[in-house]
């Protein structure tokens, strides 16, 4: 087992990229359609940083115990075809990732790849072996890439 453990999820969605693009790159957005909003209903949050959607924005949170605490920071942007942040996760249990949204033109639409690379833990080493973190993490991407997608082609 390498020292990194990657999660990565794919859809095609019918809309134009900058559309999707602007959803993802917008902390402010990510009520929308984020996976985890919906853990907690009166999640904390924060933003910080530069201008939401640009290099040095931030996002922070803090819930209950299914959201966890956590905070987010972009730290690339190539519109409308990349999007790069940092994860870093206080609670359930300290982690720190690598996000990557990866938007290729596809027929009329948009081919959005959603990648996690993230350092192993003794929690994540135990849970992969049983490769619980690409099913637990890749269930919220697919439910992600759906709102996406459901959003987007309306």
């Amino acid at each position: 087992m390498g020292a990194t453990y990657t999660v990565q999820r794919s859809a095609t969605i019918n809309a134009p990229r900058q559309a999707i693009f602007d959803r993802i790159v917008h902390f402010k957005r990510w009520p929308e359609w984020s996976p985890w909003e919906d853990l907690d209903p009166n999640m904390e949050k924060n933003y910080t940083g530069a201008p939401d959607g640009q290099v040095g924005s931030g996002y922070n949170w803090k819930g209950n115990r299914k959201a966890g605490e956590g905070s987010m920071e972009i730290t690339s942007v190539e519109a409308p075809g990349k999007i790069q942040a940092d994860l870093h996760f206080i609670k359930p249990f300290k982690s720190e990732s690598k996000l990557e949204w990866d938007l290729q033109p596809a027929g009329d639409g948009t081919a959005v790849t959603w990648t996690m690379v993230a350092n192993h833990n003794l929690m994540t080493r135990v849970m992969n072996v049983f490769g619980m973190m690409d099913k637990m993490v890749g269930k919220d991407f697919d439910k992600g890439l759906n709102r996406l997608k459901s959003l987007s082609e309306n």
